[in-house]
């Protein structure tokens, strides 16, 4: 299996090192190996489950419920309907956000137009 270090992993995904420190504390990256210096090796699994912790940080999931949705990944294939049914129900949120934000865009592309309407005064 190839493995990469801390900061392999955190230049790939563009994030601190710290942030991936961080987020094995709270047991969001759980079973991550050391090497005989004490450093973090990150495994392919490992990889793929940073990438499903960054994606659903960035879909503004709490940590609180990125740390059950782990949890439940590592208690293996008994939980799947229950992970189906927290990641639909995150997708519902993450619509309704999306929803949200178009049409505050809208508000703010009105000031836009309306600022960029204004006449200028000359210097």
């Amino acid at each position: 299996m190839k493995y990469c270090s801390i900061s392999e992993a955190s230049a790939k995904f563009n994030i601190p090192e710290s942030t991936l420190r961080y987020y094995e504390k709270k047991g969001l990256l759980p079973l991550i190996e050391r090497d005989e210096a004490g450093r973090r090796l990150f495994s392919e699994d490992q990889i793929a489950l940073l990438e499903t912790v960054i994606c659903l940080k960035n879909t503004h999931m709490p940590i609180s419920g990125i740390k059950q949705y782990i949890d439940l990944v590592v208690e293996g294939d008994n939980t799947i309907e229950l992970r189906l049914e927290m990641m639909k129900n995150h997708r519902q949120a993450v619509l309704a956000e999306i929803s949200l934000m178009t049409e505050s865009l809208k508000g703010i592309d009105v000031k836009i137009t309306r600022y960029t309407n204004v006449p200028r005064k000359e210097k």
